[in-house]
C-alpha cells in the first residue's frame, strides 16, 4: 500500500506478520519534523486528517510519561489512542506504546526513526504487534486517515 501525500508518498510495508512499517521523507530538518511529532498543538492539526475536530490531544514527553490523542469524526464517532513513552532521544528517535482505546488488548510498540540526509528528513514508524489480526485491524483503521494525515504533516512541517 502506498498512500499519495502531495509530492511524495507514504510507504506502508508489512515486515512481518505482526508489523507495519511507514516510511516518508520530508524536505525539512529533524526539529522540525520532531517538533510537528511532539507539540500538541501541531498534532491538533495533522492527526484528525480532515476526518473529524480533535477533542484533546495530551503529550507528556518523557520516558514513562503519558500520550493521548481524541477526536469525534464526521460521522459522531469518537475515536482515541492512548501511550507511554518507552524511549525518548530527541530528534532521533521515540519509543511508544499505542493502543486504541477501543481495543485496549491490541497494543503495539511503535519505533520512530528520524534519519537526515542532504537537507531532508526519513521518518520510519515501525508498529510491533502481538498478532496478525491486531495488526491487520490497525492496518484497516489508518488507512482512511494516512494520506491525509501526512499531506497535512507535511504542510505544517514546512511552514515551521
Amino acid at each position: 500500500m502506498t498512500a499519495e501525500t502531495g509530492s511524495r508518498t507514504a510507504t506502508v510495508t508489512l515486515p512481518t506478520d505482526e508489523q507495519i512499517l511507514i516510511t516518508r521523507t520530508f524536505d525539512a530538518a529533524p526539529h522540525l519534523v520532531y517538533r510537528a511529532l511532539t507539540t500538541p498543538e501541531l498534532v491538533s492539526r495533522w492527526w484528525p486528517a480532515g476526518l473529524g475536530g480533535v477533542t484533546s490531544i495530551d503529550i507528556d514527553l518523557r520516558v514513562g510519561g503519558a500520550w493521548r490523542y481524541a477526536m469525534v469524526t464526521n460521522d459522531g464517532t469518537e475515536v482515541a489512542l492512548r501511550g507511554e513513552y518507552r524511549e525518548i532521544v530527541p530528534c532521533e528517535r521515540l519509543v511508544y506504546t499505542e493502543v486504541w482505546d477501543d481495543r485496549p488488548a491490541a497494543e503495539a510498540l511503535v519505533t520512530v526513526t528520524l534519519t537526515s540526509a542532504h537537507g531532508r528528513t526519513t521518518v520510519a514508524r515501525l508498529a510491533q504487534f502481538h498478532n496478525m489480526q491486531d495488526r491487520d485491524e490497525h492496518l484497516q483503521r489508518m488507512q482512511y486517515g494516512l494520506q491525509a494525515a501526512m499531506a497535512l504533516f507535511e504542510q505544517i512541517v514546512l511552514s515551521l
